[in-house]
């Protein structure tokens, strides 16, 4: 190499240095943990969690929340939703990699996201907050329709029973799973929790015109709990099982001794509940619509 050329490749290496700007050294990237709520109609999507070919919930969200942050997004719910089921309240936690003004976060993110699915609020938790670990319980609710004929405007919203329900009869086989108790009976085969051990709190059972409504409370839920419950609770109601047959599969805790899985179709996670120092908001304005 000639001694011009030296020169030259030495003069390029010293720019190239004043080009270079050294972060100091005890700065750290951007981060802020946001709570957020997502409403959904789960009928068109494959369940919460991310799945390859991207028809999730979780996969939307994300997708609409990189686009506004301008880089990828992770995320955490309080609750993994199946396939067909609504959410009036998931809750979920970001670690945001980018300052934003908070209801930007609804606004912008929303922008992104197809016409079913939607954040309804957002806010900055105690740091400490996490939308799954932090919950203290659960809340479900199932509509379900009473009636000769199917549903038609509200097919995929609501549930389906033919038969007359008493609603009695239902009552008191709900009354047999308040507690602590093994699930086992109504627990999925692909279900994945540890223990088949959960304490339900409270079911309430209601009545509106056609309509019934099933509201479930528990400190967590299995895979299908929900619906396999509400198998066995339609089957009480229509007289088609008794009251002592629910205690008896209870007992058992063999799903195979339980009624088949209801429909998905009327099932929606109205979300968790935390510790009110958090102040994570326990409904949103969809809690009005249901009946």
């Amino acid at each position: 190499m000639s001694v011009e050329v030296s020169r030259v490749a030495a003069a390029a290496a010293a720019d190239l240095d004043d080009l270079v700007v050294t972060a100091p050294e005890n700065s750290q990237p951007f981060v802020q943990r946001l709570a957020l709520g997502l409403s959904y109609r789960g009928s068109a999507y494959h369940g919460w969690q991310s799945q390859a070919d991207g028809l999730t919930l979780q996969d939307k969200l994300e997708s609409a929340l990189s686009k506004f942050a301008d880089r990828p997004v992770r995320t955490i719910c309080a609750g993994r939703t199946d396939t067909g089921v609504h959410a009036l309240n998931q809750v979920i936690h970001i670690d945001a990699p980018v300052d934003r003004k908070i209801f930007s976060w609804v606004r912008g993110t929303n922008r992104f996201l197809p016409a079913d699915v939607a954040v309804q609020w957002c806010l900055v938790p105690d740091p400490e907050f996490h939308a799954r670990y932090s919950a203290l319980g659960r809340r479900y609710t199932y509509v379900l329709r009473e009636s000769i004929a199917r549903p038609a405007l509200e097919s995929g919203m609501v549930g389906w029973v033919f038969k007359p329900l008493d609603a009695d009869l239902m009552k008191q086989a709900a009354a047999l799973l308040i507690g602590e108790h093994d699930f086992s009976a109504f627990r999925s085969s692909e279900c994945q929790a540890p223990s088949p051990v959960k304490e339900m709190r409270s079911i309430r059972i209601q009545r509106k015109g056609t309509y019934w409504r099933f509201d479930f409370d528990a400190s967590a839920y299995l895979h299908h709990m929900v619906r396999n419950i509400m198998g066995c609770l339609v089957a009480v109601g229509t007289q088609t099982q008794s009251v002592a047959w629910l205690a008896d599969v209870l007992a058992a805790g063999e799903r195979h001794r339980a009624a088949p899985t209801f429909a998905p179709d009327g099932l929606y996670f109205v979300g968790p509940y935390y510790d009110a120092r958090f102040g994570i908001p326990q409904q949103t304005l969809a809690d009005d619509w249901l009946p």
